[in-house]
């Protein structure tokens, strides 16, 4: 399989559209790991080497193999730009409700992002939007938002929702 189907998740599990690589604009931009042109903005990757062109799989979770020593890095205690602490559990969501199910929920956190992004960016909140985006709660995401528009600055309602959820929105590296 060469052509990805999904450009907003990667075959490890990373949430390529809620990455702020994939937001941003002119030459680092990145697709998503199943975007058109993503083999020349990065270097091989042994993940889609392994899961979409080896075994023919849209995500590692699909493949009876799963999870295989290439977890092993996987424990979601460092990062590096984007979030690696939700890759396992996006793969054992995507095994245990199958793949349309997760990508309505990851169109749910695009489409909060988009939003969060177009009318309450201060030029300084993508990576903190694509984090919250990321970790938080759909309902959270969905309450923040409506504050909001309602007048609230979104950046405190995404920390008073982190803190309520327990979830700290910083890269961990």
């Amino acid at each position: 399989m060469d052509a990805r189907q999904h450009p907003s998740i990667g075959c490890c599990g990373i949430d390529c559209g809620l990455c702020p690589r994939h937001f941003a604009a002119g030459a680092s931009r990145c697709p998503g790991c199943g975007g058109e042109g993503f083999a020349q903005v990065h270097p091989p990757c042994g993940f889609i080497t392994c899961c979409a062109k080896a075994h023919g799989a849209q995500v590692c979770a699909q493949c009876e193999r799963f999870p295989c020593a290439r977890f092993e890095r996987e424990t979601g205690e460092r990062d590096s730009f984007v979030l690696h602490r939700r890759v396992m559990p996006n793969q054992h969501m995507i095994q245990a409700h199958g793949l349309p199910a997760f990508l309505m929920q990851q169109a749910e956190r695009i489409a909060f992002l988009e939003t969060a992004l177009a009318r309450f960016d201060d030029g300084r909140s993508k990576g903190y939007f694509c984090m919250a985006a990321t970790l938080l709660s759909a309902d959270g995401l969905r309450g923040a938002l409506a504050r909001a528009e309602a007048g609230a600055p979104l950046r405190a309602e995404l920390a008073r929702v982190a803190d309520m959820e327990g979830q700290e929105l910083k890269l961990r590296t």
